[in-house]
């Protein structure tokens, strides 16, 4: 059996004073597929680095065979030092590779190399530290987190790409599809120790959970011994004295036993906080258009969205996705049609360039607004610092300024923050960047249990599976088509992967408007009582809508109850019965909408 070309052994490291890896093993042969998976801050990125030599460990040794050649992609590669885009990458070439594969990769990656490195985006710089990587074919390929910033055809791209190299390959991702397709063996960092797992990763998370379930028994075990001892020590009978002695060193050695003990980390805590119930009607999209430079992003769009629905946008970078979530939540208006928002919205949103957090800001103040100590939750009140560790954040972090903070973490405050918020209506862009597995887990099951309607975008596929109800493809052009179903799903009804964009089936539904063939064979019509209600509700929800109005400007008297308690009594009466009217009148407007499109031609 060939020796491993890469071995880590007993490797420790100590960071700001606290023991980050203390006891972490790796070995990667010839043609590995190996993942490597633990919580935001177990230090996987780390021991990578440790792995191509970028640190050095406190402890251990690392040893690389002298004819093993590898790269590292690290999750913010820098260009800085080069001219252009081609020059980066032909500076990762070894003195025997061809640059044919350099000018391949750029080419597929949507790159031509003469790119200023100072002028990329994040996706773009992405890529082009990608293509330094790969150009090589290197015997080790050392990836953090290699699908970050990147969209789904890419994504799908890479995965193809690697499945393709002799490569052996060491991977760092928080995208489950990811690891599952392209892993076969996992190593798991855990409270600073590494435990090997010699199957994939979609063996990974049930053997976890045993390890994690039979951790939790032998703890069990350990305090009723150390009850137990206890108890002889207070009541037994008295021995010898050397008997007393050996027994008493015991028990010291027991406590140290548990107090020493790493427990595993505990999980993120997520809830939602609920708001009103919007009404049946929640967005409705008539035949928009937007364009930038002439470049068509959304052309005739007519789309709705209804209480409870869950729709995700799928397209690549730069199809417009976060432009058509503005124009469907009405932060930014359609150059052509309209969008009609419906009642009683309580609409929170997550932003995936985190720009909606002040770097000066504590943790505290971000959740909290600044000015108090607490959060509110479904109409409690929960103070701030427990409201942290639900997202696993330590107390002594509450004056941590977010600009300390790491990209998970920051994710993690994000998202805390969103959640905290009462809504009906949940905004989601990119909400799965840089968090770990486990706060997946538990986010995918807090919106499975929303009663309120999402609209989110993502490129995680084993997300979007298990999240979305319809997915709204970007099929170039400014063309956007509906498809029932997740991710998968769209995915058999197009009969293409999210590379290559296809006319797409008939079964489809479109999301543009579609002449549909008569149907000689029924003769139901709208009756003359529905024909006049879908011709007068409309005005009448206006009207409902202008008394909310002046409701709402009655009430946002703060001084109203103690001045006038019988009108702050009646304003508040009357604002619960036009609510509820309005939400009724939208619901039989949309009823009649519907069957009058279902019946006429």
């Amino acid at each position: 059996m060939a020796p491993p070309l890469l071995t880590l052994q007993d490797v420790a490291l100590t960071l700001g004073g606290k023991p980050l890896i203390d006891a972490a093993d790796l070995s990667v042969e010839r043609g590995d597929r190996i993942c490597l998976v633990g919580r935001n801050g177990s230090g996987k990125s780390t021991l990578l680095k440790i792995a191509a030599g970028e640190i050095e460990p406190d402890r251990g040794t690392r040893f690389l065979q002298p004819d093993a050649s590898v790269r590292y992609l690290p999750q913010e590669p820098n260009l800085s030092g080069f001219p252009d885009v081609y020059s980066f990458v032909a500076a990762g070439l070894g003195p025997s590779d061809a640059d044919y594969r350099a000018h391949y990769l750029l080419d597929a990656l949507g790159l031509t190399g003469t790119e200023n490195p100072g002028t990329l985006s994040g996706g773009e710089a992405r890529r082009a530290a990608l293509a330094r990587a790969l150009a090589p074919e290197p015997d080790i390929l050392l990836l953090d987190e290699p699908t970050n910033h990147l969209d789904l055809p890419a994504i799908e791209w890479l995965e193809s790409e690697l499945g393709q190299l002799r490569s052996a390959l060491v991977l760092i991702s928080h995208d489950r599809r990811f690891l599952q397709n392209l892993s076969r063996k996992t190593v798991w960092l855990d409270r600073g120790a590494t435990r090997r797992l010699e199957r994939g990763f979609a063996e990974f998370e049930a053997w976890r959970d045993s390890l994690l379930e039979q951790e939790e028994r032998d703890a069990q075990k350990l305090d009723r011994k150390i009850v137990a001892e206890e108890h002889w020590v207070r009541y037994g009978v008295t021995a010898r004295r050397k008997r007393n002695v050996r027994r008493m060193a015991e028990l010291g050695a027991l406590r140290e036993a548990r107090q020493s003990a790493k427990r595993a980390i505990g999980d993120v805590k997520i809830s939602v906080a609920e708001g009103l119930v919007s009404g049946k009607l929640v967005v409705e999209a008539e035949k928009i258009g937007k364009a930038f430079d002439a470049r068509p992003i959304v052309k005739n769009l007519s789309l709705r969205i209804l209480r409870g629905d869950r729709l995700a946008l799928v397209g690549p970078n730069g199809a417009g996705k976060t432009t058509l979530i503005n124009m469907l939540t009405g932060v930014e208006p359609p150059d052509s049609g309209s969008v009609r928002l419906g009642s009683n919205l309580q609409m929170a949103s997550l932003d995936q360039r985190r720009a909606a957090l002040d770097p000066d800001a504590t943790l505290a103040d971000t959740l909290t607004g600044g000015g108090s100590d607490w959060v509110e939750i479904n109409g409690e009140r929960k103070h701030v610092i427990g409201y942290m560790k639900d997202f696993l954040f330590p107390p002594e972090q509450a004056r941590t300024p977010t600009k300390n903070l790491s990209g998970g973490e920051r994710a993690r405050l994000l998202l805390a923050r969103a959640l905290a918020q009462p809504s009906n209506f949940l905004v989601l862009d990119e909400p799965t960047n840089d968090l770990d597995l486990e706060t997946l887990d538990l986010l995918q099951e807090t919106l499975s249990d929303y009663p309120g309607t999402l609209l989110l975008v993502s490129h995680d596929r084993d997300f979007l599976d298990r999240i979305a109800g319809t997915v709204l493809a970007s099929e170039g052009d400014g063309l956007w088509i509906e498809y029932a179903g997740g991710y998968s799903d769209m995915l058999r009804q197009r009969g293409a992967s999210a590379a290559e964009p296809r006319t797409p089936p008939a079964s489809a539904k479109k999301a543009q408007k579609i002449e549909q063939p008569r149907n000689t064979a029924s003769k139901r019509r709208l009756s003359f009582s529905e024909k006049h209600a879908l011709e007068t509700l409309p005005a009448h929800m206006e009207q409902l809508r202008a008394k909310l109005a002046k409701l709402h400007e009655i009430l946002d008297d703060h001084g109203l109850y103690a001045r006038d308690p019988k009108r702050f009594a009646e304003a508040t009466a009357l604002l619960a019965k036009v609510e509820s009217e309005l939400v009724a009148s939208e619901d039989r407007w949309l009823e009649l909408e519907i069957l009058r499109e279902t019946l006429e031609p």
